[in-house]
């Protein structure tokens, strides 16, 4: 077998390869060999054909199957003879392929990077130095009570935090139009489920009070037979309700799953939740500004066809997460692009560190974060179990692991400076 290799870019490469007549010729006569022991034809027993015949029934046939065969396997054997790596499957073009000819055929292909890691040690990152204080407790717990809130009716005018309960009833250019008409509905007032002019107009209203309003659409408003259009409604507001947070007692604990231990323990699993979501808000910020530095560190090019690859991820991601119905509410690739590549480079960089300092899966830890993903659910051993039995399910929480490990690797050798933070600040509340 000859082959040939021309570098046609950084990464791509292009070689021709010819395979022997010969090779070809015993190819086919060792697949129509095969082919002959269970063929059926009419006037012949099944394996008694002779072979001149399966030959002239199945021989074209079978060509074009030896043919393809031999492009893919002599494909493997000509990269590994060149030594080269490659970073996605060939577009291979036939240049030979008609009786009697060696079979020649043109591949093209990226390789993967060669990639001589540096910057490892050392990368400076700053880690919020926080702690969950009592103030955090306090304003945890009361955001928990802020949602379960209970409604009491009141006689006065609706204000800002009341749930109203009204008829309403629109039109534009004095017709109406999709969403004009609503029976019974509440409305927390300053939620921002109404525009902010409809808000602002039955603000104020008692119960039992009926009102027209004028209720202008922004120009950029998604529905455009709306757009830039004023509505008016007849608004009829039924009732309004004043909102009240619930008492810290045991029944406000007990809605948050803590039958024993009342407020107090309520307030311990709070905090526990919290420093672990502390802790792991942290590590993402490290985790974060070590990739940052280890990309800074080695710039690398990267396959375009792994690229493309995992653009086409991120928009089927996308699209799951937007709830799309079809192929035709895909987001566009361009966004995406970026993203796409910098976490190429960042996946290539990890697997070059993983390989020369030979990290291992730690065992302990997957079955640890097996038992984490399972512990929220009715039957966390079933759910491990079916982990266990599908290998792309366990073959990601193996990914995450090395990662995990690549993590504290790069930490152990960073320069880490403290930072001071409060727990508000690393959670990004408000932000």
């Amino acid at each position: 077998m000859q082959v040939s290799v021309e570098t046609t870019g950084a990464l791509e490469r292009r070689i021709e390869v010819s395979v022997p007549r010969e090779r070809i010729e015993q190819a086919i006569d060792e697949r129509l060999k095969r082919v002959s022991r269970t063929a059926k034809l009419k006037g012949f027993r099944p394996g008694k054909v002779p072979f001149k015949v399966v030959k002239q029934q199945f021989g074209a046939q079978v060509r074009q199957e030896v043919l393809s065969d031999l492009m893919q396997s002599s494909f493997a054997e000509a990269v590994t003879q060149e030594k080269l790596n490659p970073a996605a499957g060939p577009r291979i073009e036939p240049i030979s392929v008609g009786p009697e000819q060696d079979l020649k055929y043109r591949a093209t292909f990226e390789v993967f990077p060669e990639i001589v890691l540096k910057g490892v040690e050392g990368i400076a990152v700053v880690r919020p130095a926080a702690e969950v204080t009592e103030a955090d407790v306090d304003a945890m717990v009361l955001n928990l009570r802020e949602q379960r809130p209970r409604f009491e009716l009141v006689e006065r005018e609706s204000r800002e935090g009341d749930r109203v309960t009204m008829d309403f009833e629109g039109q534009v250019d004095g017709a109406e139009f999709e969403g004009s008409k609503g029976a019974d509905v509440a409305v927390l007032l300053g939620g921002g489920r109404m525009l902010k002019d409809f808000e602002a107009g039955i603000t104020g209203m008692k119960a039992d009070e009926r009102k027209q309003i004028d209720v202008p659409y922004p120009a950029d408003y998604h529905n455009a037979a709306l757009a830039g259009k004023v509505a008016k409604f007849d608004v009829h507001l039924k009732k309004v309700e004043e909102k009240k947070l619930p008492e810290l007692d045991d029944e406000f604990c007990r809605e948050y799953g803590v039958l024993e231990g009342g407020i107090e323990q309520l307030r311990k699993e709070v905090r526990e939740n919290m420093e672990r979501e502390l802790e792991q808000n942290v590590r993402a910020r490290l985790k974060a500004q070590l990739m940052e530095g280890l990309l800074a560190a080695n710039p690398v090019e990267v396959p375009q066809s792994l690229v493309d690859a995992q653009v086409r991820e991120m928009q089927i991601d996308a699209a799951r997460r937007m709830g799309a119905r079809d192929a035709s509410q895909v987001p566009p690739p361009e966004p995406f692009v970026e993203g796409a590549r910098k976490r190429v480079a960042l996946g290539l960089l990890i697997g070059e560190l993983i390989k020369t300092r030979g990290l291992k899966i730690d065992r302990e830890r997957v079955e640890s974060r097996l038992g984490d993903l399972a512990a929220s659910y009715p039957d966390p051993e079933q759910i491990i179990k079916a982990y266990r039995q599908n290998a792309d399910a366990l073959r990601q929480i193996e990914n995450i692991v090395i990662e995990d490990q690549v993590v504290d690797l790069l930490l152990e050798h960073a320069k880490v400076t403290d930072q001071p933070a409060t727990f508000k600040d690393v959670m990004n509340f408000g932000a």
